[in-house]
């Protein structure tokens, strides 16, 4: 039998660090499912074009079919898993989502909703033509997208209105030592 070449990698993933011995072959997707219990990350091209796998890495979105899982040695990673608070509150796209009815099988929305949250950190009040240009990387063969763009409209809407919130909010506190 012949003995397996496993390489030690130490990575954060949502949050939660974790140590993992892993074949240099394996890919990111297969390591987050089958090695951490992951499973919010689905597999579907397995050639980086449907979006699916989509997971944050170092900040940037990236297709984790493409990823070897040894390259994300000393990373951060935020998966699906991770946009739901840790009480289990929704983030506000899952909620928009689902109050849109931006999913139907459900495939593609663990990618879609990766993407779209980092396309809403990087452009937090889009057109709606600039959320069709940030999504279009993620294929959905049963939407037909107008409910996912309504869904991510939404979020932003209800994103930036915490943030206002949240600021006024801060300049009601008075400042320590006044």
């Amino acid at each position: 039998m012949k003995e397996r070449n496993l390489k030690n990698i130490e990575v954060t993933v949502n949050g939660k660090e974790y140590n993992v011995s892993l074949e240099p072959r394996m890919l990111l997707s297969d390591a987050l499912r089958d090695e951490l219990g992951l499973t919010g990350t689905h597999v579907g091209c397995e050639h980086g074009i449907c979006g699916a796998c989509t997971v944050i890495m170092n900040g940037r979105p990236v297709r984790s079919c493409l990823v070897f899982g040894v390259q994300a040695d000393k990373a951060d990673i935020q998966t699906v898993e991770g946009l739901a608070d840790p009480g289990g509150t929704l983030h506000p796209l899952q909620e928009a989502f689902w109050e849109k009815h931006g999913l139907q099988c459900g495939f593609c929305t663990p990618g879609m909703l990766m993407s779209a949250c980092h396309f809403l950190e990087e452009n937090p009040d889009p057109t709606r033509e600039e959320i069709r240009e940030g999504i279009s990387g993620n294929l959905c063969r049963c939407t037909g997208y107008q409910n996912i763009v309504d869904a991510v409209e939404l979020a932003a809407e209800r994103i930036n209105k915490e943030k206002k919130c949240k600021s006024e909010a801060s300049a009601l506190v008075p400042a320590e030592g006044k």
